[in-house]
């Protein structure tokens, strides 16, 4: 998929700004741009050395377009492993189409969506998890997800799977190398020796399938669910906990009839908290529909915060809630159930203790806090160490689960004493897999979609 063509972008957005960059790379890219481009120094980009700075300007002609700087990176040592120039000119729509059309007049196209990054992996610059990770850098939103495309982009999640592909291939050299002495009875891969390294990378694929769902919430943010009885304080908590005016407050039981969330950043993860219809048998049509979409941002929820109005709390109301929360733990067994009575301020609290719940005043920010503490302390809990190798990559996901099908099938066959051919067959299967999450095996059709969802600057 490599090509000579000289390729063009602006790299930085669209809009008012004081800088944009208009990214160049090809093998022609130094004297395409050397032709516009007229330094303070008289000296040419042809002769300037790589890594290097020109001050000067850009013309069409005898018309001065732009004051620019003009920065050079020689092959190899460039971004995508050609030539590269990036031009960095004053933000104006006018001025960054003007030097765009100018170059594309002089053997230059634009590039498409993730072309430079694609350049660098076929170049080999950086291997296929390292290349997507450079979108999960751009669209990360929070801590969390920047540290996890980070540690991707430095290498950690290759080095675990080339670690992993490694050993498998020494064996199935083992393997191969019996079946060229088949005819002399010689055994050289001992198949105890292959059991144990089969269980090590199976142990390790499980850890890295399990780690997708913790990349996936730290990617998009952890959804969190307020529920409760109508009027009990949902939208007030809502309201405190984003520090803004985002849900109507009213008195009137039922106000809140559709789902409202936004997000906040706690401990460096996105938490998207949802306030939702209060639940309640009811005849009105449009509030039960709030109520069912209620129960469905349950179902999509990672922590319900079931809030208790302590101003209807009897004996009874705690029979009630006891059994409901009872209902959604044996339901929902994966999701954290935070337990808060709501509205302190107001009354006396003689009931937290039999119910263990928090006490808070959503109105009066009294226990805010210890209830975010709450929330990131699970958090911590679900997401662990997010410096390891975590997965939030759909591709990544499935062609784990495939591998392991792969080496379940390996330790099948090596059950039943199939012949040797037969189980390097399987084992060269997982290692085909293994090879198509660095880039080691792939095909046009798989490259053109992970760079197609790429920007087109990068």
């Amino acid at each position: 998929m490599i090509d000579n063509d000289n390729i063009i972008a602006l790299a930085t957005p669209s809009g008012l700004g004081a800088i944009s960059v208009i990214r160049v790379s090809g093998p022609e890219s130094i004297q395409i741009v050397d032709k516009i481009f007229y330094s303070f120094e008289n000296t040419s980009l042809k002769q300037t050395q790589s890594n290097k700075i020109q001050l000067g300007y850009i013309k069409d002609s005898d018309s001065f377009i732009d004051k620019v700087l003009v920065s050079i990176f020689r092959n190899p040592k460039s971004y995508t492993g050609e030539d590269v120039v990036e031009i960095s000119c004053h933000c104006s729509s006018f001025i960054q189409n003007s030097i765009i059309q100018l170059l594309l007049k002089l053997n230059c196209r634009l590039a498409k969506p993730g072309e430079f990054t694609m350049k660098a992996f076929l170049n080999g610059k950086m291997d296929l998890s390292e290349a997507e990770s450079v979108a999960d850098l751009i669209s990360s939103n929070s801590e969390a997800s920047h540290k996890i495309a980070m540690n991707q982009m430095r290498g950690g999640f290759r080095n675990d799977i080339n670690m992993l592909r490694e050993r498998l291939l020494n064996f199935a050299s083992l393997i191969e190398l019996e079946l060229d002495f088949s005819q002399e009875d010689v055994e050289f891969a001992n198949t105890s020796e292959l059991k144990n390294i089969l269980d090590d990378i199976e142990k390790k694929l499980v850890d890295l399938i399990a780690s997708f769902k913790t990349g996936q919430v730290i990617k998009n943010g952890i959804p969190i669910v307020i529920v409760g009885e109508p009027n009990s304080g949902k939208s007030t908590l809502l309201n405190n906990l984003l520090n803004d005016d985002r849900a109507i407050v009213s008195p009137i039981p039922g106000t809140t009839r559709d789902t409202i969330e936004d997000q906040i950043t706690l401990n460096g993860v996105v938490c998207r908290f949802i306030d939702t219809a209060g639940i309640r048998n009811t005849v009105d049509e449009i509030e039960s529909i709030g109520i069912e979409k209620t129960f469905k941002k349950i179902d999509e929820a990672e922590i319900i915060i079931y809030l208790i109005d302590v101003l209807e709390l009897t004996d009874e109301k705690i029979k009630f809630h006891k059994k409901y929360i009872h209902e959604i733990q044996k339901k929902y067994s994966d999701k954290h159930i935070i337990k808060v009575i709501n509205k302190i301020d107001i009354a006396e609290d003689d009931f937290s203790k039999s119910m263990k719940a928090l006490k808070i005043s959503a109105k009066e920010n009294i226990n805010i806090n210890v209830l975010k503490e709450s929330i990131i302390n699970h958090i911590q809990k679900m997401t662990g160490n997010y410096e390891s190798s975590i997965i939030s990559n759909s591709r990544h996901y499935d062609i784990l689960s495939k591998t392991k099908l792969e080496i379940e099938k390996v330790r099948s066959s090596i059950k039943n004493k199939v012949p040797s051919d037969l189980l390097a067959i399987d084992i060269k299967q997982a290692l085909n897999l293994l090879g198509e999450l660095t880039g080691e095996i792939s095909n046009d059709e798989i490259l053109g979609n992970i760079f197609s969802k790429f920007c087109i600057g990068k």
